[in-house]
């Protein structure tokens, strides 16, 4: 056999060779999942997935066209799931034949040609922010078919609202003993609409390994929407306005003065070290260990000197007050809530030369912590945070 006919021998084999691997996978694999995490990072920032439709710009009907070939492909949905991280294989399988045939140059000339647009990156419209945000809540939502059942709670939310029995609080990341989770029975404000959430389904993993869950979310709108948890808090987070509802106040937190009936639930402690630690005596005046004992402070207090949790040293009682029917563990979390940028960072050594962190100290002075116990006494404690720079209370908004 010539040379040529093997020329022409390995050219003809080439066509049904599979090509190489890169990384371990073939080219084509990495393609479609080079191509999805871009649909990813698009879902990421705008809070949803691609979208079809002649008002949308080029670049996202793209990814939408992409995301159905996804979808339809099972060996493609297998290939991407590891990296579903927005759960954007949950949605329907709705898929143009054509579209499937096509390639990405072949798609963006017929996109191109329908929207007489010549170069991908020009924008033909530039909606708001809060263009965006409308658009996506109403595609999201659907009529509520028995919202007479819901009308009555948000009635009652709102009137509570304008009494001050509940208040609105930024829907925030790393909000301290208040989390940021999502349970039944929550009330949000997001786009605008109070949303309340009627029904948490079953748990689910997501492919990254996290936790989530399928809400029903009704809307003051008379709308409803079947979102995942995580989509939820993702859409409170991105709202410049998205606000959570408190739950109803019923009352005093607590009595200072017992009415028959009441029973005695504890009491408020502040006590002062009386280290000679170079920080405590800094600090003295208005470093402050402030807890919470169902049982005689007294006795509380006793052996202070050998327990790490009142550094190691003997101390005073500032101020003390009785409490009754209350929660003593809900209490010191809100004390410690309020007071928890001035905490003291220190670190002691018990009896044995083990490190140890006292989480009780702060540095507040015993007039702002008055304050604090006054306000916990008429309820309005959860509005504010104290703030160390100013040595004040200050509103939580």
């Amino acid at each position: 056999m010539s040379d040529l006919d093997l020329d022409d021998l390995r050219s003809e084999l080439s066509e049904f060779a599979q090509p190489a691997k890169i990384g371990g996978r073939f080219p084509r694999e990495q393609r479609v999942i080079d191509g999805f995490e871009q649909i990813t990072k698009f879902a990421r920032k705008n809070g949803r997935p691609p979208q079809h439709g002649e008002d949308q710009e080029i670049a996202e009907r793209m990814f939408a066209v992409r995301l159905d070939r996804v979808r339809a492909v099972e060996e493609y949905r297998a290939l991407v799931a590891p990296f579903d991280d927005e759960g954007l294989l949950d949605g329907p399988v709705e898929v143009n034949p054509l579209a499937v045939q096509m390639d990405d140059d072949e798609l963006l000339a017929e996109l191109e040609g329908a929207a007489g647009a010549s170069d991908i990156t020009q924008l033909r419209h530039v909606r708001t922010s809060a263009e965006k945000r409308a658009a996506e809540e109403i595609a999201n939502r659907e009529p509520c078919p028995d919202f007479d059942t819901f009308r009555p709670l948000f009635a009652a939310v709102q009137s509570d609202l304008d009494s001050g029995a509940r208040a609105t609080r930024p829907f925030v990341k790393d909000a301290g003993f208040l989390k940021a989770d999502i349970t039944q029975g929550q009330f949000f404000v997001l786009g605008g609409q109070v949303a309340y959430v009627a029904d948490v389904g079953e748990t689910l993993k997501a492919p990254n390994g996290q936790s989530d869950a399928r809400l029903r979310v009704i809307y003051s709108n008379g709308t409803e929407s079947n979102m995942l948890r995580r989509s939820l808090q993702r859409a409170l987070y991105k709202d410049e306005t998205g606000r959570r509802i408190t739950e109803r106040a019923s009352g005093p937190l607590f009595a200072s003065e017992s009415d028959e009936g009441d029973f005695a639930s504890g009491t408020i402690y502040v006590l002062r070290s009386k280290s000679d630690h170079p920080t405590v005596s800094a600090n003295r005046e208005v470093l402050h260990k402030i807890g919470v004992t169902g049982g005689d402070v007294s006795r509380r207090i006793a052996g202070a000197k050998l327990d790490p949790t009142f550094l190691m040293a003997d101390v005073e009682i500032v101020a003390s007050y009785d409490l009754y029917n209350i929660n003593r563990s809900r209490l010191e979390n809100i004390i410690h809530r309020v007071f928890g940028p001035a905490r003291l960072d220190i670190e002691v050594k018990d009896r044995f030369g083990n490190p140890i962190v006292p989480r009780e100290w702060f540095l507040a002075p015993i007039f702002v912590i008055d304050e604090a116990v006054e306000r916990i006494r008429d309820g309005t404690i959860t509005s504010y945070v104290y703030d160390p720079t100013k040595a004040a209370l200050t509103r939580d908004d």
